[in-house]
């Protein structure tokens, strides 16, 4: 379930707000039914009239993209900087799912299907993201710890699944291997500061089971219909009491 005014902004028509005003108006038909009602909750079967045309259901695409550095999570910069959306080969109106920040690189899913979306980025999801971190000093295991049993980032605990260091530099320097299910903003180098570490480089390795070591940095692949279906079923899968 969608809301109607953001299903017809997506499927290119309109603009969210023109997509809020027509709705007001009485200038949008749900099965045959004048909806007035900002908000409503449409269905993927539902037939949506809009302007007295029936609007017609774009194709859904997923893609996995492997994110490089400088380019920013957003479907469009207002300071016109290179977005993710810019390096995927499409003509769909298509968008990050969650974000990565400017300076960290790895795997990224983008599409067009919201509830998709939704359903990865919700915190009950059982999707896990796996980042690779080369932190400034090594990290204790007391550090460990405290991330395993969770730490407070923005008024909220947070907590990660595993942690593994994998080496540790002459110069102090770590490279540690943390897996999350959650996907705050900035949360995991937010989790390493909680533990008075800094993160000089992030990549995120893996989400679930998709990986980008066969994609270059910039490079992108469509997801297949199995693996839309995998994902699926691990993000309907809710935290266990």
């Amino acid at each position: 379930m969608e809301r109607l005014q953001k299903v017809i902004a997506q499927s290119g028509v309109c603009s969210r707000r023109k997509a809020e005003e027509w709705i007001q108006e009485g200038k949008v038909r749900v099965n045959g039914v004048v909806v007035t009602t900002l908000g409503t909750q449409v269905r993927p079967q539902d037939e949506i009239e809009v302007m007295g045309k029936i609007l017609e259901k774009e194709e859904l695409v997923y893609f996995l993209l492997n994110k490089p550095r400088g380019v920013v999570c957003t479907a469009k910069d207002e300071k016109g900087r290179k977005t993710v959306v810019d390096l995927i080969p499409t003509g769909k109106r298509i968008y990050p799912v969650g974000r990565l920040d400017y300076d960290t690189t790895g795997a990224l899913l983008l599409t067009n299907d919201g509830a998709f979306s939704n359903l990865i980025l919700h915190p009950s999801s059982h999707v896990e993201k796996v980042y690779v971190a080369k932190l400034s000093k090594p990290l204790s295991k007391e550090a460990i710890f405290q991330l395993k049993r969770g730490v407070l980032c923005d008024g909220v605990t947070v907590r990660a699944d595993r942690v593994k260091v994998r080496k540790i530099h002459s110069d102090g320097t770590c490279i540690v291997e943390i897996t999350i299910h959650d996907g705050r903003n900035h949360q995991v180098k937010k989790m390493f500061e909680a533990v008075g570490v800094l993160v000089d480089k992030l990549k995120r390795e893996r989400i679930a089971f998709l990986t980008v070591d066969h994609l270059k940095s910039g490079e992108s692949r469509p997801l297949n219909r199995k693996e839309v279906h995998q994902l699926y079923a691990l993000a309907n899968q809710k935290e266990k009491e």
